[in-house]
């Protein structure tokens, strides 16, 4: 059972489809091969997993996928709201024993497997359906609750995938995703501006004296320059803040770890590299830095570089 992406599929596995339930093995099969055929990001993750977790993070993974793209790729938010709506129940069906999409029958496995609870999951579509509703953020505190809902609930997943989920690693996880998405955003404030998106707070701009008009000329100015300055410092300031846990954590989990903070590290280090000059340029790690951070991490006498701010 082979994917060809998320929104063609629908046509396959939408709500209008009638299909009947895939068996278990062509479930997975399907989960697999979104999860690495067609996100290459994946493939080096799942390399570094343990074999046993690798099908159960393709089932997360492929649910992931699916909510991330029928909020993002259906170009029409009514829809994408209403093929939300329906993903959700999907999911409530799962928790409660029943699937027939090919991702919730792999999954229902996977959730009774590991003994994953529904809230993150649930969280997760309620991120993608405020998508469709809010694109500017007044407050910080408003985009943190965001990633509350958008970023955290993956490190938690994958921590009680690993059995790791205490409330004290939990809280570092929590960390370290919100730095990663908070990365993002910096390093895509252009692109974002193109989807008619914008998740630098409004009280920030206000704050560093940088309005509304020069936002929407795309205007690089001194106080544009600082205000990028000081979001950079906090995205890093959240991922440091949850650098404990790849030293509470063993094996393949901490490796992996490891390779996801120094990769938001290294993006914000690229965003202060141009200058913080986002709007003209979309400060990138190369793939030669990557496969660089790659090798650091696995080299056990040697960790990623974890440069602390001074002061």
């Amino acid at each position: 059972m082979k994917s060809s992406g998320v929104i063609a599929d629908l046509a396959l596995w939408g709500p209008d489809n009638g299909r009947n339930a895939p068996s278990l093995l062509d479930a997975r099969a399907y989960c697999r091969d979104l999860a690495t055929s067609h996100y290459e990001n994946f493939s080096v993750a799942s390399w570094l997993l343990p074999r046993s977790l690798r099908q159960p993070m393709y089932d997360v993974y492929a649910f992931c996928r699916w909510a991330d793209d029928l909020g993002d790729e259906t170009g029409d938010r009514s829809r994408s709201t209403e093929l939300l709506a329906w993903w959700k129940e999907e999911l409530e069906r799962c928790f409660n024993g029943e699937a027939s999409h090919p991702v919730f029958v792999a999954l229902r496995e996977t959730i009774n497997d590991y003994a994953l609870p529904p809230q993150p999951f649930r969280d997760l579509i309620s991120a993608f359906e405020q998508d469709q509703r809010i694109h500017e953020y007044d407050t910080f505190e408003q985009l943190r609750d965001y990633c509350r809902r958008s970023a955290d609930p993956v490190g938690r997943i994958v921590l009680t995938l690993f059995r790791s989920n205490s409330p004290q690693n939990i809280a570092w996880s929590d960390s370290i995703c919100t730095g990663l998405q908070l990365a993002n955003f910096w390093q895509d404030v252009a692109r974002d501006k193109d989807k008619g998106r914008i998740y630098l707070p409004r009280e920030d701009r206000l704050k560093f004296g940088y309005g509304d008009d020069d936002f929407l000329a795309r205007k690089t100015t001194p106080a544009f320059l600082e205000l990028m300055k000081f979001e950079v410092d906090r995205a890093r300031g959240f991922l440091l803040e949850g650098e404990p846990l790849t030293r509470a954590v063993a094996g393949r989990l901490r490796i992996d770890l490891q390779l996801f903070l120094a990769g938001g590290l290294r993006i914000l280090e690229e965003i202060e590299r141009v200058g913080y000059r986002v709007w003209e340029t979309r400060p990138v790690v190369s793939k030669a830095a990557k496969v660089q951070l790659l090798l650091q991490t696995l080299n056990p006498f040697r960790h990623p570089t974890v440069r602390r701010p001074v002061g």
